[in-house]
């Protein structure tokens, strides 16, 4: 208990007396907070690339996914239509 509250507070005293360590880096602001600058325009474009890619991906592995619950039900069904027709032995 005693190690949690002085981590607590070492990390408290960094937070405190080390501000320069939350401001941003400066791609994003180049020195003067310039958000509009060609480096910030890339690298926002690149963040969307990458989110464009993630959905793709996530999008494939749902059609996938979806692929073989319809595949399964239409065995199921073709499986129930043979028991049907063979009088029910299975």
């Amino acid at each position: 208990m005693r190690s949690r509250a002085t981590l607590i507070l070492g990390l408290l005293a960094v937070m405190v007396l080390g501000p320069d360590l939350a401001l941003a880096c400066p791609v994003c602001f180049s020195g003067i907070g310039n958000i509009d600058s060609p480096m910030a325009t890339g690298m926002n474009n690149g963040i969307l690339v990458l989110l464009a890619l993630i959905g793709v991906v996530q999008g494939s592995f749902v059609a996938f996914f979806l692929g073989l619950r319809r595949r399964a039900r239409r065995l199921q069904q073709t499986h129930e239509m043979a028991q049907l027709s063979h009088g029910g032995v299975g």
